[in-house]
């Protein structure tokens, strides 16, 4: 089990236009940890920066400050009427910190905000700061049976990336919590 470490420090705001090309380079220096696991197309793969410009004029990226540096990052959508994790990435600096939690909680609560049922994503079934992570987190796997149409195609769209293999990925799903 990992030792995390919180910051106490930590702020989360929206994204502005400036900040665009600081994620793009944080998601690749993040992603390096997939070449522990093998995988090095997933290493380096880098942002779309249209994609991440058009998430940031829908006001769909936050960021994670820590003594006002980014330290992590993530990205959310609404995915057959859930919010819907596309990214999420945390600065190797600050790893283990609770940066990608403090984030994902973020996200959840914007979807409660939104009177979304659920929220969901796409992983690693079992690299372990993917799928096992997400499952502490209170996520479970979805049934291919659950997987709603946008959903699948996400997945779809996913498996055209280098490095992923639909045999190694699962769809996530997480209730949201109207109590908090």
């Amino acid at each position: 089990m990992w030792e995390v470490v919180p910051v106490t420090s930590l702020s989360i705001r929206p994204a502005s236009r400036a900040d665009l090309a600081d994620l793009a380079t944080l998601e690749v220096e993040a992603g390096q940890i997939f070449r522990s696991v093998g995988m090095p197309e997933v290493a380096e793969h880098a942002s779309d920066m249209n994609t991440l410009r058009n998430s940031q004029k829908l006001g769909r990226i936050w960021i994670a400050e820590v003594n006002a540096g980014i330290a992590g990052y993530i990205v959310a959508t609404v995915v057959d009427g859930n919010a819907h994790i596309e990214q999420v990435s945390v600065s190797p600096a600050h790893g283990r910190q609770g940066v990608g939690r403090r984030l994902i909680r973020h996200i959840e609560a914007w979807g409660r905000d939104h009177d979304l049922p659920a929220t969901t994503l796409t992983t690693f079934r079992d690299v372990p700061w993917n799928g096992p992570y997400y499952q502490r987190l209170g996520y479970r796997m979805l049934k291919v049976s659950e997987i709603g149409t946008e959903l699948a195609a996400a997945i779809e769209y996913e498996e055209s990336l280098p490095g992923i293999d639909r045999s190694l990925r699962c769809a996530m799903i997480k209730a949201t919590d109207r109590a908090s």
